[in-house]
């Protein structure tokens, strides 16, 4: 290693440097933020770069001739800012773009056999010979080198141009200018594609599932590789609808752990257990009962794959590092028989905990958190049942960061689509009228946001602007003269009407512009009822949130064809495009294969960038005002081109940026109402997200 200062810089001309590939020149920087290395050699007389340049953070990757200038002392020449990362980096993995030196064992001691076993560092066969060689892995693997993925084969150059001018001074100056060799593609030895193309052989969703999984927790980077890139294919694998299957099957499919578990067993103990998760710098944590996963009821301690596979959504789509994510199920039991009976169920054979006892449990789970991993971690509670869910949500967002998705995501999301859809009918939200078949977590969740974007726009009371939304639950429209038995969550929603028993006689006597189901319920947007809407409405809003598919309120078909094309519809299930009268319908958001739901849309769109403005703001606090912030920054991702299209949801072409202006727009907003703790405030906030974001991309081991 040959170290640049002083002396030996002038003394050196770096055209055609004779050095060996294990040799490397360091340049040293004082006065700005880069850190140069570069490594050359002169096979034929042209210094090659083949290790790391740094700019700050990262240095994106250069398609062309790119020159990066850097000043020692009192010069003036210019310099290059980067947007730096706000969130600590244990692995790196904020800067996993660069092609820097690291040890694998920089953190967790690995090498040889036990290398290939580390899901964080393991790179399969993508490991070049030399790190094979330094790792002891030759011999374990095949001999063929596979890249990760067709852009990155070919080869780096780097020239170093340094000036002569005397060093009396102490001043000098140099300039590097990376060029990169054409791109020669490798159409078969490649990581991502032959992944894909395995994945693709599978015809059951499950065994889909399972061979994610299994790549998850073999080579975690590849994993999110194929994630990332083939998001629309995979999402409906990683998650909803087949992570419904796999969680009723988890015990059958059971191989190794992907979080925690913590059972009543655990009472008195839950710190102890949190310090046993091998990663300490833990971000955001999605946590579940078990109680009511999907549509599909008590799944027990077998939910755990929801919490799973929402954070690999965090990591995938919002760019949280899997090393700050933290799946967790709580474990009290199950009143679901046919878990009770199943000999490979993997829980608590009890029935399900209630009242003190539960409640006990989750204070103990709250201050542990707290505790161990501090103010600023978010806690996503996740399919908890009603009488669970707005308790532990009202109980901790005066305490904890706390955010639940069923009531706040699922809302969030609708409200964009919402907005977005009234550019297609016309008027304000206030303009309109809502009828809701469904008053759970989601039902009451959407309805509230809608009646408080309707306060912000027209700065009447809360009080008034719920007057514009009316639910039906089970027994019915809910009315003031049902107040007595009513749940808390649903007496806000008690206005002065009739009763009226039946929901085509409530959808006749309300005449709402805009439909929406969150039952659970399948087929109850009748024939009779979709008529209904379009006799009074030119283009009704209909959206059909429930899923899976079989609890969907109608069908895409149904909806359109009964509403003689003229509805817009979303729904909380994929339906393919629907052809009526010669044109062809979209409903929510279609890719070229497969119309995609709204609950997917909320995975993907919404709560990874929502997550991610909390935690690049430092947020100690959820307030109602940033899931306002997060709607409108979905709705304006929504072009008049996607209009045209029959979208009102914007496409995946570009989840990421999506993704980092929702976290723009929810941190400005933390920094706005004073919840925000790590100042200052960025300059740029959707720059700040963007630079903040986990990259798959493999780093190369000296």
């Amino acid at each position: 290693m040959m170290s640049l200062n002083g002396s030996s810089f002038l003394k050196n001309s770096f055209t055609g440097v004779s050095m060996t590939q294990s040799q490397s020149l360091r340049l040293p920087v004082v006065r700005n933020r880069f850190t140069v290395v570069g490594m050359v050699n002169s096979n034929n007389g042209r210094p090659e770069r083949n290790a790391s340049v740094s700019v700050d953070s990262a240095v994106k990757e250069v398609n062309g001739p790119v020159a990066v200038e850097a000043v020692e002392s009192d010069s003036k020449q210019p310099t290059t800012a980067a947007v730096g990362g706000g969130v600590e980096d244990v692995y790196g993995e904020d800067r996993a773009t660069e092609d820097h030196f690291i040890t694998p064992w920089s953190v967790s001691v690995a090498s040889g056999y036990s290398l290939l076993r580390d899901p964080h560092h393991n790179k399969g066969l993508a490991f070049t010979v030399k790190e094979r060689d330094a790792h002891y892995l030759r011999g374990l693997l095949p001999p063929v080198v596979v890249n990760q993925d067709l852009q990155r084969t070919g080869l780096w150059f780097a020239y170093i141009l340094a000036s002569q001018t005397q060093h009396e001074g102490g001043t000098y100056w140099f300039r590097l200018v990376y060029l990169k060799k054409d791109l020669i593609r490798d159409d078969v030895n490649n990581q991502v594609k032959k992944m894909m193309h395995n994945m693709r052989q599978y015809q059951v969703p499950l065994q889909r599932y399972q061979a994610m999984m299994d790549l998850q927790e073999r080579n975690e980077r590849l994993f999110y590789k194929l994630l990332i890139e083939n998001v629309e294919e995979l999402l409906p694998i990683v998650y909803t609808p087949t992570v419904g299957e796999a969680c009723q099957k988890y015990g059958s499919i059971f191989k190794n752990p992907q979080g925690l578990f913590i059972s009543l067993n655990d009472k008195g103990k839950i710190l102890e257990i949190l310090k046993n998760w091998p990663q300490k710098k833990i971000q955001v944590i999605v946590v579940t009962d078990g109680e009511r996963i999907l549509g599909l009821g008590d799944l027990g301690c077998q939910g755990m794959g929801i919490p799973v596979g929402k954070l690999s959504l965090y990591t995938a789509l919002g760019g949280i590092r899997p090393s700050a994510c933290l799946p967790i199920t709580i474990d009290v039991g199950t009143n679901n028989e046919k878990m009770l009976n199943d000999e490979f169920y993997i829980g608590l054979r009890r029935r399900r905990a209630s009242g003190q006892e539960y409640a006990e449990l989750m204070n103990e789970f709250m201050s542990a958190v707290k505790q161990n991993y501090g103010e600023k971690v978010l806690v996503q509670f996740e399919d908890f049942a009603n009488h669970n869910a707005f308790d532990l949500l009202a109980k901790y967002s005066t305490t904890h960061l706390v955010f639940n998705d069923d009531i706040q995501g699922t809302a969030s999301v609708v409200l964009a689509g919402l907005i977005s859809a009234l550019k297609l009918v016309g008027g304000s939200l206030a303009d309109h009228k809502f009828l809701f078949l469904g008053a759970g977590e989601a039902g009451t969740g959407i309805a509230e946001l809608i009646a408080l974007e309707i306060s912000k726009q027209t700065n009447a009371p809360l009080e008034e602007t719920r007057k514009k939304v009316f639910l039906v639950d089970s027994k019915g429209l809910i009315v003031r003269s049902r107040l007595d038995s009513l749940q808390h969550f649903k007496k806000p929603w008690a206005h002065e009407h009739e009763p009226v028993n039946e929901f085509l006689e409530a959808v006749k006597a309300i005449r709402p512009t805009v439909l929406i189901g969150s039952s659970g319920a399948g087929q109850t947007f009748t024939k009779e009822v979709v008529e209904a809407m379009a006799s009074f409405n030119e283009k009704p809003i209909i959206l059909a949130l429930s899923n899976p598919t079989s609890q969907s309120e109608c069908t895409a078909e149904q909806a359109y064809t009964w509403s003689e094309g003229r509805a817009i519809f979303a729904s909380g299930s994929p339906f393919a495009p629907v052809e009526y009268n010669g044109k062809v319908y979209v409903s929510g958001q279609v890719s070229a294969s497969r119309t995609f739901e709204i609950n997917i849309l909320q995975q993907c769109i919404h709560f990874p960038g929502f997550g991610l403005g909390l935690i690049i703001s430092g947020a100690i606090r959820v307030h109602d005002d940033m899931l306002l912030a997060a709607s409108e920054a979905l709705a304006e991702q929504v072009t008049q081109e996607h209009f045209d299209n029959g979208l009102i949801y914007p496409p995946f072409t570009n989840i990421r940026k999506i993704s980092a202006h929702i976290a723009a727009k929810v941190a400005a907003k933390a920094y706005e109402l004073g919840l925000a703790s790590r100042l200052p405030q960025p300059e740029n906030l959707v720059e700040y997200a963007e630079s903040c974001m986990y990259s798959p991309s493999y780093r190369n081991y000296r």
